[in-house]
């Protein structure tokens, strides 16, 4: 069984990134944390490791990609509320994110996002599971 998730994601410069993300209310772990990389606590399950780009292509042998010049990979994060939704991508924004789409409201799910500082897109989205279960097809 999976017990916890990483991901990662190249960034250019860790202290404006901690700054940024911190702004956002997350914490970092010190233990997984030096001049190379920062581990970002999403939840006791999920982490997220931003590493300095020339850190991370030591990962890959592919090139790394530029996020602000295509999209690997949507990060999506669940909220408790529609308000929270909104206010986590508004600290985004004041923090120096953009949106590269208007908030969505589908009834059963209010999603928005946020571009971080690298490019990397993060969904941010509140579902009402018992709405989405007569949504779904079949």
């Amino acid at each position: 069984m999976i017990t916890s998730l990483f991901v990662n994601l190249p960034v250019a410069d860790l202290p404006r990134t901690r700054a940024f993300f911190g702004a956002l209310g997350f914490s970092f772990d010190p233990r997984f944390s030096n001049e190379q990389a920062l581990c970002m606590t999403i939840n006791p399950q999920i982490s997220c490791m931003l590493l300095l780009q020339p850190f991370f292509q030591g990962f890959t042998q592919l090139p790394v990609a530029d996020a602000r010049a295509g999209t690997q990979v949507l990060l999506a994060l669940a909220c408790e509320s529609r308000d929270e939704v909104m206010q986590l991508v508004n600290r985004a924004v004041g923090a120096g994110a953009t949106t590269p789409n208007p908030p969505q409201d589908h009834g059963f799910i209010f999603q928005h996002g946020f571009a971080d500082l690298d490019g990397h897109q993060w969904e941010v989205f509140w579902m009402d599971a018992a709405a989405a279960q007569t949504q779904a097809p079949g």
